[in-house]
């Protein structure tokens, strides 16, 4: 009876180590298997172009999983959702562009989104004539479409609350290169650009441009002129941008070719023809006194200070010269230029440039 009795004990204590050692098996097998879920691989960057994956403003949890799972980016659709969930990540979707490593565990990559820790963009725009060239650039860069931003550039009570018209909002965009966050939004572009130009425009700028008679947009447009007449000899932007401020005090035509052509639209043309001066337009200086509306072009900041720090002198006439170096002659009176534009023209029709 007693070895009865010890056999149905030691049967039971069997059993139960059995059970604890299944317990502790399958417990183990399922910390595995969360450990796998959290931690392991389980992102490609295979199809997305540098890396990047955006995160559109708007989204939900549902739209950011959607574009991870189409694009390849997780492997593993449910284990990504399983860990998202615990980590309360369909409540913290944030918009931006973010950098994706290869082999990110679902740990990583939940963590990255969640935080918003994206990387910054660097938006660059120089060699613009239009609004319409402004907001295709800078469309490249960032989340905000070309028609959001030349919607905004183009309504005028947006362009009062900064202190221009629709002519001279362009005068606001200080051609460089910015850092921005890709989910900026149009409105907020324009905002961090006013800040540019108030830091640009300090007190000592402001008192030049009193001192020469004219406004900051007023500065900008007389130096998107004195760009386009000199596009290789940047030494030369002084000098162009007094011989057109004496035009101004003379109250002289300026006569200025680039406003003409900016007015045809044809930025292809080396060479304006007299029948060029007669088209109906309000930047047709050849035609109207003083500063057309707003510039022809995006002034670089140091055609600006050309302006703002301009050559004295006595010269009213310029013209290219006729070696077609980029240089040009400088005259004081009319008959010495048109010696050198019959040279210039002459040179021209030598080397079959008729337009």
């Amino acid at each position: 009876m007693g070895k009865t009795k010890r056999k149905g004990i030691r049967f039971w204590v069997k059993l139960l180590v059995v059970f604890v050692i299944l317990l502790v098996a399958t417990s183990a097998i399922g910390v595995y298997h969360i450990y796998k879920t959290i931690y392991q691989p389980n992102v490609s960057t295979q199809h997305l172009k540098g890396g990047y994956f955006y995160v559109h403003t708007g989204w939900n949890y549902n739209d950011v999983v959607n574009s991870l799972y189409e694009n390849g980016v997780i492997q593993n659709r449910n284990t990504f959702s399983w860990v998202s969930e615990r980590k309360k990540y369909p409540q913290s979707v944030k918009p931006g562009r973010y950098k994706i490593k290869q082999g990110m565990s679902n740990n990583e990559l939940i963590n990255l989104l969640r935080s918003g820790m994206q990387e910054p963009v660097k938006v660059t725009f120089n060699t613009v004539r239009t609004k319409n060239q402004l907001a295709g650039k800078v469309s490249k860069y960032i989340e905000a479409d070309s028609l959001s931003i030349i919607t905004l550039l183009n309504d005028a009570a947006f362009c009062s609350n900064y202190g221009f018209d629709r002519q001279k909002i362009i005068t606001l965009f200080l051609p460089n290169t910015y850092e921005f966050y890709w989910n900026t939004s149009a409105e907020e572009f324009v905002e961090r650009m006013a800040k540019e130009y108030k830091n640009f425009w300090n007190e000592e700028r402001k008192q030049k441009a009193k001192k020469i008679g004219l406004t900051q947009s007023e500065v900008a447009t007389l130096a998107s002129i004195v760009q386009a007449e000199q596009t290789i000899h940047r030494s030369e932007w002084p000098r162009v941008a007094g011989l057109y401020l004496n035009r101004l005090k003379q109250g002289m035509l300026l006569q200025s070719d680039p406003t003409l052509i900016f007015a045809i639209g044809d930025f292809t043309i080396n060479r304006v023809l007299n029948k060029d001066k007669e088209i109906e337009s309000p930047y047709n200086t050849y035609k109207y006194m003083g500063l057309p509306p707003g510039p022809i072009l995006l002034p670089e900041t140091k055609a600006i200070d050309a302006v703002l720090n301009y050559e004295t002198h006595d010269y009213l006439y310029m013209c290219a010269k006729e070696d077609l170096s980029g240089y040009h002659n400088f005259a004081k009176t009319l008959s010495q230029h048109n010696i050198y534009a019959q040279r210039y023209r002459e040179a021209l029709n030598k080397r079959g440039i008729m337009r």
